[in-house]
């Protein structure tokens, strides 16, 4: 690579992370806050164990369950893997579609979010169907997929194969042999997967030589990230995590793909299953490495068994619970206290992610301000990106807002709202903050513990 194109890479890496303008806030009236983090699990969107308790086009989600997922067991996501076993030849019927739209209907109330695959068989014969038809059930599937956007987490690439993973499979090239139109019908599906789902959502596929094969080889860099392109969306999923030195065939060079998928899955969702007790590569010390490396979202807490009471014998799950996806937490803030209606508002807050993952679903950042005598709310968008807020890292707010000129005198308790931009009045979809004292799980914002008077 040239110096010149290095360089150009870096700038456009620095452009994409790069804060606003700093704030100024100086004089006898700012407040420094430091905040207490807190080691306690809850639950937070998009991010941590899931429920796969069964075939999602067979066994109805029940509300009751899923709200028991979340409120006693601080899980939010659950599985939904739908098969089409009956429609290899002709189209899916009404009753199907309707059964899925339902299924996420439920997700959506409990206040969930759903990892969603399709696939036609779990016979090791590969018993699938064509791509000419798996394309059309696509075209039947995509205005269920739009219409449920808001609580599908993200799409397993799914379709092909036995279980919807891509090796045992009649028509797209079986166990491992695939020739170079296999590899071109493979790339059809995944293309039509990306074309009728809405760009703001991602699909993953089983292992890293798929993505190689059909992408390029070259991993997905800073400033290509949350582009738009294909790259940019097909992250990775492992259903066989640790269970062997090659997790049963996901890895085909690891010297070669553990750096690739290390560099992707900042960027990208990943997430899977254990499949088996493999000691001590499915022991503690293994399994917090390669999470942290290839920057976990999500994992099955269903299954496999053995590999999760290992974890917890041994004294790593608590920690793998928390750390899974993100886990942000406020640092310190400052703010001033006073301000004058019509003026500016200058706030720095910073915080750190000390989970394996930064969010890989847009989600906004809003400074509230909320009068403390009428309860009166005045929201104030900020430029952040949570999905910047790398693991592991720290990061800044730091902007001067305008605040509204029709805003009456009074003192304001400043909040911090991390929404789902389509889920903004659910507020167990906002992002809860690792402090203590700062969540309000009846607004879903997050208190940054001080008060501005407003003139």
């Amino acid at each position: 690579m040239s110096r010149l194109l290095a360089g150009l890479l870096f700038l456009c890496a620095a452009i994409l992370v790069a804060p606003p303008a700093h704030a100024t806030i100086t004089g006898p009236s700012v407040t420094n806050v430091t905040y207490t983090q807190t080691s306690a699990g809850f639950p937070n969107p998009e991010r941590g164990f899931y429920h796969h308790t069964g075939d999602c086009d067979k066994n109805n989600f029940s509300l009751a369950t899923l709200q028991g997922y979340r409120t006693s067991q601080n899980i939010s996501l659950v599985m939904c893997v739908f098969y089409l076993a009956e429609f290899k030849t002709g189209a899916i019927s009404q009753a199907a579609l309707t059964r899925f739209q339902n299924q996420l209907a439920t997700v959506r109330a409990a206040g969930l979010k759903a990892i969603v695959r399709f696939a036609y068989t779990t016979s090791t014969d590969g018993d699938d169907t064509t791509k000419a038809r798996m394309l059309a059930h696509l075209d039947q599937l995509a205005p269920y997929l739009s219409a449920n956007s808001d609580v599908i987490e993200v799409v397993q690439a799914g379709f092909i194969g036995a279980w919807g993973e891509w090796y045992y499979t009649q028509n797209f090239g079986n166990e491992g042999t695939i020739t170079a139109a296999d590899w071109a019908n493979r790339k059809a599906v995944t293309d039509k997967i990306l074309s009728v789902l809405p760009s703001s959502r991602m699909i993953q596929v089983r292992t890293p030589k798929i993505k190689r094969t059909m992408y390029g080889t070259t991993a997905l860099t800073p400033a290509q990230a949350y582009n738009g392109s294909a790259q940019a969306r097909v992250g990775h999923h492992n259903d066989c995590f640790l269970a062997s030195p090659d997790d049963y065939g996901t890895y085909e060079n690891a010297a070669v793909e553990y750096p690739y998928l290390q560099a992707e899955t900042a960027y990208l969702p990943m997430g899977g299953e254990t499949c088996g007790a493999n000691p001590p590569r499915s022991s503690c010390a293994t399994a917090m490495s390669e999470m942290g490396m290839f920057h976990w979202s999500y994992l099955n807490t269903d299954y496999h068994p053995d590999v999760i009471s290992g974890w917890n014998s041994g004294g790593c799950l608590a920690q793998i619970t928390r750390r899974l996806g993100y886990r942000f937490a406020l640092q310190s803030g400052t703010y001033p206290s006073t301000a004058t209606h019509g003026g500016a508002l200058p706030v720095r807050v910073t915080v750190r992610n000390d989970g394996w993952a930064a969010p890989f679903n847009p989600r906004n950042v809003a400074l509230v301000l909320r009068n403390t005598a009428t309860s009166a709310v005045y929201r104030l968008p900020l430029n952040a990106n949570p999905r910047l807020w790398l693991a592991g890292a720290t990061a800044t707010i730091d902007q001067s807002v305008t605040l509204p000129s029709s805003m009456p005198a009074g003192t304001y308790a400043l909040l911090l709202d991390l929404p789902d931009p389509q889920l903004s009045s659910r507020p167990e979809y906002s992002i809860r903050l690792a402090n203590e004292n700062v969540w309000e799980a009846a607004t879903g914002f997050n208190s940054l513990l001080h008060t501005v008077t407003v003139n």
